[in-house]
């Protein structure tokens, strides 16, 4: 299967694994932005992409950036659908106490292609039962 990667701006990168193995492709920043304490930006990115059929593309917070500079993908993890055929764009919210400056090139997330699966819905009357049943929020301690 293949990853399909359009550049729509000069300053676009091509997403990439920085290591063998790794899971999620680096995302990279066309454009300086300044994010201060607790705002979100938009953060564009210069590319779309085609997916193959049945998957989807998840964009991740890097570890990184939220351990050392408190900046974290808000809609984590946003979904891109198979048929989207936009830029990529990644809300970036600053959680910390400091200004944050994207600048062009950084990486700024990473984006990680799942399969998905396509599953017939069917109303029922009742679910059948379980062992944990409704237990959820902390029902099996600490």
């Amino acid at each position: 299967m293949k990853l399909l990667v359009e550049k729509i701006n000069e300053k676009a990168i091509i997403p990439f694994r920085a290591h063998d193995g790794d899971a999620g492709m680096d995302l990279f920043s066309i454009e300086e932005v300044i994010i201060k304490p607790m705002e979100r930006k938009l953060i564009h990115t210069g590319i779309k992409i085609g997916l193959p059929k049945n998957t989807e593309a998840q964009v991740r917070p890097r570890s990184g950036l939220a351990l050392k500079h408190g900046i974290t993908v808000l809609n984590t993890p946003g979904t891109i659908d198979e048929g989207y055929r936009g830029e990529i764009g990644v809300i970036l919210i600053n959680l910390s106490n400091e200004d944050f400056k994207v600048e062009v090139g950084m990486k700024i997330a990473q984006m990680v292609i799942k399969e998905v699966l396509v599953l017939d819905v069917e109303e029922v009357s009742e679910l059948t039962e379980t062992e944990r049943g409704e237990g959820g929020f902390g029902s099996t301690g600490v």
